[in-house]
């Protein structure tokens, strides 16, 4: 097994295949990493802040629904979250008085779900502190407005690919 070679632009020698399967490698762990670190600094902030009635993953819930009223199913297909978590963790926000709930007219199986006033405030929370971190990414030259336009596309295309393995496998 060789060891990649990256090129002085980032980029790997073409055709080493091995080397882009250790940088995919990479990459997944990094997004693994990513992911609990970004609910290991709103831990934080709502630790400092005082608030320790919800955890990370219900703040995300909160901030992914702002100001929408939608189903546990909307959430799960636009792929924030998977079926089981985010019933439980629904049913958790509105037990707390940070959603509303309200069986639909139409599918009464269908529960619609919206924040409250309480739930606001923790959105807010949120996004104020994704706020500052977008400021100091820029104003510390982590990232520049190309560079954040860059990932994005890229780990869009990675999701479009991923999502088409799921939906075309069979």
């Amino acid at each position: 097994m060789s060891v990649h070679t990256p090129l002085s632009s980032g980029g790997l020698k073409t055709g080493d295949r091995t080397g882009f399967m250790s940088s995919y490698l990479d990459t997944l762990a990094l997004v693994e990493r990513l992911h609990r670190l970004l609910l290991d600094v709103i831990k934080d902030e709502f630790e400092r802040v005082g608030v320790l009635e919800i955890n990370a993953v219900q703040a995300l819930l909160l901030f992914n629904i702002g100001d929408h009223e939608v189903t546990a199913g909307e959430l799960k297909s636009r792929g924030y979250y998977q079926g089981s978590n985010v019933s439980y963790n629904l049913k958790k926000l509105v037990e707390t008085g940070y959603m509303h709930h309200q069986r639909c007219a139409i599918d009464r199986r269908s529960v619609r779900v919206r924040l409250t006033s309480k739930g606001s405030e923790i959105r807010n929370l949120v996004a104020a502190l994704f706020e500052r971190h977008a400021d100091g990414l820029q104003s510390k030259g982590v990232l520049g407005p190309d560079g954040i336009v860059e990932i994005t596309n890229s780990l869009r295309r990675v999701e479009r690919y991923w999502t088409d393995q799921i939906r075309y496998i069979y």
